[in-house]
C-alpha cells in the first residue's frame, strides 16, 4: 500500500477533513450592532452556501453579544440558519471584545475558526479566499491586514505606529503591523490557541505568537451602513495599554532603558559640577538645579511605579482565575432545522 507524504497528511489535518468533510465555525463579536447585522448576516449566508455547494464546507455562525444597550440579541436570535448553522450567545455584561472573541472560541463546535466583526467592515466576500488558502494552500493562520490608513487621522497613524514600535520592541515574534482580529485558523492553530490558559488575552498577539504556516491577506475595510463605531481615541488608547501589559514586557524594558540614560544624565551632569567648581571655582546654583532634578526623577519614578503597577494588577488578575466571561442566554439552531421549516412552510403555502 503507497504510503502517504508528510504535505498529504498536513492538508487532511489542516483541512480538519474526515468522513464529516471540512468545518468552520466564524465567530463574531457584537456590541450595538442591532442594525448591522440583518445584511451582514445575509451576505454570511451566500458566502456559506457557496462554500458548501463548492468545497462541501460545514459552516456554522456563533454571535456574541457583549452587553450592548441594544436590541442585538434579540436580531441575532431571529435571524434565519440559510445554509449554516447559527449559535447565539449573550453575555451577563460588557465584558470587552477579547472577552467575547473568548467565549465564541469557546463554544464554536468546529475544529477551524474564524474571526470578524460584525459590523459590515469585514467583508464576507473574502471569506472564500482565507478558506482557499487554508484548505488549497495548507496555511495555519490567514489574517488580513488593512491596504492603507489613508482616511484616518494622522494622530491616529502615529498611534499605531508607535504601538507597533513598542509591543515590537525586542521581541523575539514580531507581531506584523496593522494585522486585526479578522483572521482563519485551521483546526491545529485553533486548538493551539485554545490550550493557552492566561485570562488577560490579546489576540492579535496570541495567534501570531502560536506559529504555524502564516499568510497576510491586505484589503480595504468597508463603510458602515448603521451607527458609529464604538471606538473612541479613550478606548484605543485603553485596548493598546492592556495590549502591551497582556502580550509584551516592552514598557518595562523602555522603563530600564529611561532610568539608566537618566542615571547616565545625572552622572555626567555631577561630574561637570564638579569639574567646575575644582578647576574655575564656579558656585552652582542650588536651589533651582535641586527642584528641576527632583520633579524630573519623580516624575520618572511615578511613570515607573505606574508600569509595574499595571504588570502588577494582571499577575493579580490572573491569580484571582476569575471567569472571562458568564454566559446569560444561549441558543442554536441548525440548517437542517430552518430548512424544514421552511419547506413546511411552502408545503403549506401550496395546499
Amino acid at each position: 500500500m503507497p504510503m502517504r507524504s508528510e504535505q498529504d497528511a498536513h492538508h487532511q489535518e489542516a483541512a480538519g477533513h474526515g468522513e464529516a468533510g471540512p468545518r468552520l465555525s466564524i465567530v463574531v463579536p457584537c456590541f450595538n450592532e442591532a442594525d448591522n447585522l440583518p445584511a451582514f448576516h445575509a451576505r454570511l449566508c451566500e458566502v456559506a452556501q457557496a462554500l458548501r455547494k463548492k468545497r462541501g464546507l460545514k459552516v456554522e455562525v456563533v454571535y456574541v453579544d457583549d452587553g450592548s444597550r441594544d436590541n442585538t440579541y434579540a436580531v441575532a436570535s431571529a435571524l434565519p440558519a440559510i445554509g449554516l448553522d447559527v449559535q447565539t450567545l449573550s453575555l451577563s455584561r460588557n465584558f470587552g471584545k477579547e472577552a467575547a472573541l473568548t467565549a465564541g472560541m469557546q463554544h464554536a463546535r468546529h475544529d477551524a475558526l474564524l474571526f470578524m466583526d460584525g459590523d459590515g467592515q469585514h467583508p464576507p466576500l473574502l471569506i472564500e479566499r482565507l478558506v482557499g488558502h487554508w484548505l488549497d494552500d495548507g496555511y495555519d493562520v490567514i489574517y488580513t491586514a488593512k491596504a492603507h490608513r489613508d482616511q484616518e487621522s494622522f494622530l491616529r497613524r502615529t498611534g499605531v505606529k508607535i504601538f507597533y514600535a513598542l509591543i515590537n520592541f525586542r521581541s523575539r515574534h514580531k507581531i506584523p503591523e496593522d494585522a486585526g482580529d479578522f483572521r482563519l485558523l485551521s483546526p491545529r492553530a485553533a486548538d493551539a490557541l485554545k490550550r493557552l490558559p492566561e485570562r488577560n488575552r490579546f489576540f492579535k498577539g496570541l495567534a501570531s505568537w502560536i506559529g504555524f504556516r502564516q499568510l497576510r491577506v491586505d484589503y480595504e475595510p468597508a463603510e458602515r451602513s448603521h451607527g458609529r463605531t464604538s471606538w473612541n481615541f479613550g478606548s484605543l488608547i485603553g485596548l493598546s495599554i492592556e495590549g502591551l501589559t497582556s502580550f509584551s514586557v516592552a514598557p518595562l524594558r523602555v522603563a530600564s532603558l529611561l532610568g539608566l540614560l537618566l542615571a547616565t544624565g545625572a552622572l555626567i551632569f555631577g561630574m561637570a559640577i564638579l569639574y567646575e567648581t575644582l578647576i574655575y571655582g564656579k558656585s552652582v546654583p542650588g536651589y533651582p538645579s535641586l527642584v528641576v532634578g527632583l520633579m524630573v526623577l519623580g516624575g520618572v519614578q511615578l511613570i515607573m511605579i505606574g508600569v509595574l503597577g499595571e504588570y502588577i494588577g494582571k499577575i493579580l488578575s490572573e491569580q484571582k482565575a476569575r471567569p472571562i466571561y458568564f454566559v446569560a442566554e444561549h441558543q442554536t439552531r441548525s440548517a437542517s432545522e430552518d430548512a424544514a421549516t421552511l419547506d413546511n412552510r411552502k408545503t403549506n403555502a401550496a395546499a
